[in-house]
């Protein structure tokens, strides 16, 4: 049975994409537009028809708009804001599918030898509707019908095969090496458990156990008996994208004959071809025709099965498509989708919105999931600023002169009555919510009748404060307002301010993603305590929590503490030279690479200063505030298995976390912080919310953080069975007893 939306879908779009911006309704707005179309219809006039047809073995179903027996008249209702003649070709061509198929389906349920069809359009911010009217033969129409069903017929039945190979072959997979290291057994027999018991599980294992392969194997294996339609691998950084599409390399390669699609989803940002154009037909090349030329790309990649960025831009430059929106139209039909974060967890998320039209049954794998917390509350925080607002305002149309005017002086009064320059506010202000909404209004309006050529601070404010209201409207404990002024002037003698709604505790949004899910498994080598992460990501409740046991054991990481070193901010001055003689002597002892982790750029600066000055002999490398990808490459490259120096960088940056430097790439790693977060308002009004809901302020906002930082840089240095190497704790608190049981219990900590 399919629905004669997904049909349509599915065969009937043609032309070019078009990603111009145009304000849509919204789903009451459209509702309410279709309710008024219909009041203004006759006595006899029938609503939300029923109907259902059947082609060969396709059962088509769904619901007609409308139908007037006294006409023979059959309607589609489609609602839109803005210029008529503005409406993308392709939608048009859609709609008119929609409208004939539905047709059809009416003249097979009354007996009708013809019928008239009427697109109608309905204008939600004038009132007015446009109908477009065509009249068709029973014969044309089952003439079209069919058509549709037989294309979609050679593409179900392609779907059909494809899936019964995949689920006869994972049923017999092999694991690809011949047998599992130490606790990794056990973790994929509790994914596999997790995955039939449709749960969600905590897993924390020891960096270089094989988590990746540890969860996706036995996820695999799964699939045929949980009925899973898709396993999304989910990741914080490209570099985990890559761990991820590798481990299923291994597994293929020693399952040749594994039907399975992968696909890789990639950033806009980094996928366009043609930065310098708009996305839509008349601009880029790659958009002009998409939609014609999208089935036989389609095909070509599905047939790769492994659809890699680099495959998918090869495949896509073929057929003359966007291989960005090849990849988004994928998604549909793949077995494993590996991407960020945000393709299944954010506000907009496209994986999650698929998972919830589409009925999938999903499995989901959260990577490296010590960081969920911090990207998921950027995904649903909102910032307003005035000075940005201000310089829109300068350059916005007359029309909207008056409603924006109004915010401005709402803005300003909020702004004269705050003596403080910094915060935080029980509720939103309610006449500045009612005054951005009208204003967002009005801008919706506007976009709608002026699609193109607008100017960019207009559209930058609109998307701003569209995340702004949409977040207000389900504000509450979970999130601050707070309002942060700068000594900076902007406008007429006004102060740049900063209205914020910060996320403190995500799970309040995340939990619908995982109910959404038949399963998930969020696995790191840090996630304790528990407690903690499941508050703070909404897990459903009961939650387990699995800690591996290591295959690592003390005699192969030798972990000091050095007790005469402070590395607390008022200390830093006088930690610099014990800090570089337990460098100097380590190094001396035992020459090979290692990496400083400090707390800043400038502590790092400092000491790298009285470094070079001290040990001038020693080879040293040093992370910079800004690099490109390709810096960050080189500086990793340039750990080998000859070379030998001190690298110097930042904890909680790019060299923490996600970097595998086995052997003698890297033999031990100096931590002079305990990673804390800076003591600021923010955090501070942030600790007391969570006191209040959790009764752990300090801990779940400075001590919980700030350890999973040191730990996770910690695990670069022993990344096999056959690694030993050294770890210098350089802070007195590292002897702390309750600093102590947060450290991984493998190692044997010397004070």
């Amino acid at each position: 049975m399919i629905s004669v939306r997904a049909l349509c879908d599915l065969t009937a779009k043609k032309g070019c994409l078009d990603q111009r911006f145009t304000p849509s309704p919204t789903a009451l707005e459209g509702m309410m537009g279709h309710q008024a179309v219909t009041s203004r219809r006759g006595y006899s006039y029938l609503t939300e028809i029923s109907l259902t047809g059947e082609f060969q073995n396709i059962y088509v179903r769904g619901r007609a708009d409308g139908y007037d027996p006294d006409l023979n008249q059959l309607e589609e209702i489609k609602t839109y804001k803005g210029h008529l003649d503005r409406m993308p070709d392709n939608h048009i061509q859609l709609h008119w599918a929609q409208a004939k198929i539905y047709g059809y389906l009416m003249c097979e349920e009354r007996n009708l030898e013809n019928i008239k069809i009427a697109l109608v359009y309905y204008n939600v911010t004038s009132k007015e509707e446009t109908p477009f009217i065509e009249e068709f033969t029973v014969s044309e129409l089952q003439d079209f019908f069919e058509q549709h069903c037989q294309m979609l017929q050679a593409w179900a039945e392609q779907e059909l095969v494809h899936r019964a190979s995949r689920n006869g072959e994972l049923s017999v997979i092999n694991f690809p090496h011949l047998e599992f290291r130490t606790g990794q057994r056990k973790l994929a027999e509790s994914v596999y458990k997790t995955a039939k018991l449709e749960r969600t599980l905590m897993v924390q294992a020891t960096t270089g156990i094989g988590k990746t392969l540890g969860t996706l194997f036995p996820l695999l294996k799964a699939m045929p008996e949980t009925k899973l339609d898709k396993i999304f691998f989910l990741t914080a950084k490209s570099s985990g994208r890559e761990l991820g599409l590798n481990a299923i390399r291994t597994i293929k390669k020693s399952n040749p004959t594994l039907h399975l699609r992968i696909l890789e989803l990639t950033s806009r940002q980094k996928t366009c071809e043609h930065p310098d154009k708009s996305c839509h037909g008349e601009s880029c090349p790659l958009a002009k025709g998409f939609y014609d030329r999208l089935p036989a790309a389609r095909l070509e990649a599905l047939n790769q099965k492994m659809m890699d960025k680099v495959t998918l831009r090869i495949v896509a430059l073929k057929h003359q498509v966007c291989p960005y929106y090849l990849a988004q139209d994928l998604a549909n039909w793949s077995d494993v989708v590996v991407g960020d974060y945000n393709y299944y967890f954010d506000l907009y998320a496209m994986l999650y919105a698929g998972t919830v039209i589409n009925e999938w049954k999903v499995s989901v794998l959260v990577d490296e999931a010590h960081n969920m917390i911090e990207r998921a509350r950027k995904m649903y925080s909102a910032d307003l600023s005035y000075g940005y607002f201000n310089e829109m305002l300068s350059k916005a149309p007359k029309s909207l002169k008056g409603i924006l005017d109004k915010l401005n002086a709402c803005w300003e009064s909020i702004n004269r009555n705050q003596d403080q320059a910094y915060e935080v506010y029980n509720h939103i202000p309610e006449d500045f919510e009612r005054h951005l909404q009208r204003a967002l209004t009005r801008i919706t309006d506007y976009l709608a009748v002026h699609p193109t050529h607008n100017e960019v601070t207009l559209l930058n404010f609109y998307f701003d404060a569209l995340q702004f209201i949409t977040l207000a409207e389900s504000f509450g404990s979970h999130s601050l307002f707070d309002i942060t002024k700068s000594d900076k002037n902007v406008g007429l003698f006004q102060q740049e301010t900063v209205f914020s709604i910060r996320n403190v505790i995500p799970g309040r949004f995340l939990n619908k993603r995982f109910e959404a899910a038949s399963s998930s498994t969020l696995f790191s080598a840090t996630l304790s305590p528990p407690t903690y992460y499941s508050d703070l990501l909404g897990l459903p409740d009961k939650t387990p929590f699995l800690d591996v046991d290591s295959p690592f054991d003390a005699a192969q990481l030798s972990v000091n503490i050095a007790k005469h070193i402070s590395s607390r901010y008022q200390d830093r001055a006088k930690s610099l030279r014990p800090i570089v003689e337990v460098m100097g002597k380590q190094f001396y002892e035992n020459p090979g690479n290692y990496i400083l982790f400090l707390s800043s750029f400038d502590y790092l600066n400092d000491v790298k200063l009285l470094f070079k000055e001290t040990h001038p002999t020693i080879p040293i490398r040093i992370q910079l505030r800004i690099m490109t990808e390709n810096d960050k490459e080189r500086f990793i490259n340039e750990f080998t298995l000859t070379s030998k120096g001190i690298a110097f960088a930042v904890l909680g940056g790019s060299f923490g976390e996600a970097i595998d430097l086995p052997g003698n790439k890297l033999i031990g790693a100096f931590i002079a912080t305990l990673g804390l977060p800076q003591i600021n308002q923010i955090n501070e009004q942030m600790r007391t919310r969570m006191e209040e809901i959790f009764g752990l302020g300090y801990e779940y906002i400075y001590l919980y953080p700030g350890l999973q930082k040191v730990v996770q840089a910690a695990g670069r240095v022993i990344r096999t069975t056959d690694d030993k190497g050294i770890i210098h704790l350089m802070d007195d608190r590292y002897d702390n007893s309750k600093i102590k049981q947060l450290l991984p219990k493998w190692w044997n900590v010397k004070s």
